[in-house]
């Protein structure tokens, strides 16, 4: 976690700072290490980056797998037992469905890329998510081990990315690679042996203040309080010029200050935003994917959004009752997304930022006793928009139950691929593994997908 919090220490006469004060600056929840620490990791491996587009990715992840039927493949001429109780409404596009909780989401329609045949077959939390967001499945002895502990095995999209272009963007100072919300459990978000500079930037923990973990001088139970932050920032920034403690500390101690009180402050600042705006993305989700938006205009190169409820991993994992949960979590996102989409647009960025949602996989055809779906890997929701590819299609499609994939089958270390070629990175790059092994960032034969060019 980016934590810029001091401890409950009581704060010097005239609220000066001292210089142990001012080496605490920007420690990190990368086992301790300090953004100044970053920013040498980024001196020191400039040479080890590697040239890419300034384009970004925001992978919008519905943790827990969200029903494909509920969602962007309804099925609606299924047999009852199948099909959505909530219904279908029709599209933009001509003879496409979403479920009817997606109104918003249907008008735009032909700015999306619906893939209904994404695929994998691993059916566990843990390693269908480390699938999708690496690329990488788990080895097949640990599929369907439910619960069971396994450390993340390759690297994140998001990492790849930060060691690719380095950390920090060198111009603005911001992180290339943010993660907001992290789940407990779930694997797939971190840089594994790509080393520590590679690890993304923690952004909240799913509660309203999403500036929260850019907090300096702020006793921990005040952490939602915007303006007492705004107020400190200031107060650091004006004694940086006045103070004797920051006399002596190095260059990057120097630049990690300008990160935290320049233009990476700015980019988190919601508040420079338009009132209207910020009502049409809608609080929560809206607001986390407004605050992503801003920091890809900024220059960060990948930001996770982890979805779920109340930051668990049932979210949208309805084994019961997904009916009335589908009615909590859809219009959120569909507000959110429809906002995402008109907003990108109108500031010209549908050639730099890619929109992908997704979950870890997608749901059982039918109901299950308890009014719910179950695991399902053979099909998993997938939706793109922006990053200058082609919109406005259905990419493969499912069965007529929903259940596999009829044509057109989509892997995830395709996805990765695609993402790799919206940001400009080698389809054939390799790091070496701590082993001596050169290692693929791409699995296998994984290929951007072709319809999308």
């Amino acid at each position: 976690m980016l934590s810029l919090i001091e401890q409950n220490r009581g704060r010097r006469p005239g609220n000066r700072w001292s210089r142990r004060d001012v080496l605490q600056i920007g420690t990190l929840g990368l086992t301790g290490m300090t953004l100044a620490d970053l920013l040498r990791a980024r001196a020191g491996g400039a040479e080890q980056s590697t040239p890419t587009k300034k384009t970004s990715v925001i992978l919008l992840f519905l943790e827990g797998g969200a029903s494909q039927f509920e969602t962007f493949d309804p099925k609606s001429e299924a047999p009852v037992e199948i099909r959505s109780p909530l219904g279908s409404i029709s599209t933009r596009l001509p003879g496409v469905e979403f479920g009817s909780q997606f109104p918003q989401m249907a008008q735009v329609a032909d700015r999306l890329a619906i893939v209904r045949s994404f695929t994998h077959s691993d059916g566990d939390h843990g390693g269908a998510a480390h699938w999708v967001k690496t690329g990488h499945p788990w080895p097949p002895e640990f599929f369907g081990k439910s619960g069971l502990r396994i450390k993340q095995l390759t690297p994140s999209i998001g990492s790849v990315v930060a060691r690719a272009r380095g950390p920090v963007h060198r111009q603005a100072g911001v992180p290339t690679y943010l993660n907001m919300r992290t789940i407990p459990g779930y694997e797939g978000d971190n840089a594994a042996w790509l080393g520590a500079a590679a690890e993304p930037f923690h952004v909240g923990t799913g509660n309203s203040s999403l500036m929260a973990d850019m907090t300096l001088t702020i006793p921990r139970d005040r952490l939602s309080d915007r303006l007492t932050l705004m107020r400190s920032l200031d107060r650091l920034e004006r004694s940086h010029d006045q103070s004797s403690a920051w006399r002596g500390i190095d260059d990057f101690q120097d630049q990690a200050l300008r990160v935290i009180t320049g233009h990476a402050r700015q980019a988190f600042d919601l508040t420079r935003e338009e009132p209207r705006l910020r009502e049409q993305y809608g609080p929560g989700l809206g607001q986390e994917l407004l605050l992503a938006r801003r920091l890809c205009e900024a220059g960060v190169g990948f930001v996770t959004i982890n979805n779920s409820t109340n930051g668990n991993i049932d979210g949208w994992d309805h084994h019961k009752d997904i009916i009335p949960s589908c009615q909590f979590l859809c219009p959120p996102l569909d507000q959110a997304v429809s906002a995402f989409i008109d907003d990108v647009r109108e500031r010209g960025l549908n050639e730099e930022i890619l929109l992908v949602i997704t979950g870890e996989f997608g749901r059982t055809p039918r109901m299950n006793k308890n009014a719910g779906r179950d695991h399902w890997a053979p099909i998993n929701p997938l939706i793109l928009a922006g990053g200058g590819l082609k919109m406005g299609q259905i990419i493969g499609a499912s069965d007529s139950h929903g259940a596999y994939p009829r044509e057109r089958p989509i892997l995830p270390e395709d996805l990765m691929a695609t993402c790799f070629h919206v940001l400009g990175i080698e389809q054939d790059l390799q790091y070496v593994h701590p082993s001596g092994r050169p290692i693929s960032m791409i699995h296998g034969d994984g290929r951007p997908i072709k319809e999308l060019s």
